[in-house]
């Protein structure tokens, strides 16, 4: 049996690093990356599934920015002839999220391509000390390396 390291710890949110259209979002609050497979049971005679049936695959996620980088994506995408960060074309678009647990271990990233934002826009309540933005998206394809 192996031994299992219970000291071990989770990478620290200073430890990740996301990029979006190639520049490093300084003013990130969150993310999220997700792929789902469409499965279901296939039944034959009886009433216990025989096997399950795999379909098509999905990626998706969302950014949480702070105002300023929201701001950016937005001011990039109309100097580009885009009414904003969500008109901008699957094609220009790509995440990179990278990080290490340990300076010596080697870098893992997580790509997102064909990246599509579906919503623009953001909330702010009274007593808030910032302006935080979520930009949920689609994506063609993710990759770890």
């Amino acid at each position: 049996m192996a031994n299992i390291n219970i000291t071990s710890s989770e990478c620290a949110w200073s430890n990740f690093e996301v990029k979006v259209l190639s520049k490093t979002v300084k003013g990130l609050r969150g993310f999220s990356v997700k792929k789902t497979v469409e499965s279901e049971h296939i039944y034959g005679a009886g009433d216990q599934p025989i096997d399950i049936m795999r379909g098509n695959k999905k990626y998706e996620g969302s950014i949480k920015v702070l105002g300023f980088e929201a701001d950016a994506l937005n001011r990039a995408a109309k100097a580009a002839g885009f009414e904003d960060i969500t008109d901008v074309p699957h094609e220009f678009i790509t995440i990179l999220i990278s990080y290490k647990k340990n300076p010596a271990d080697v870098l893992t990233t997580v790509t997102m391509s064909g990246v599509q934002f579906t919503e623009d826009g953001f909330e702010m309540e009274q007593g808030a000390k910032n302006r935080e933005v979520s930009l949920p998206y689609i994506a063609m394809n993710r990759e770890f390396k």
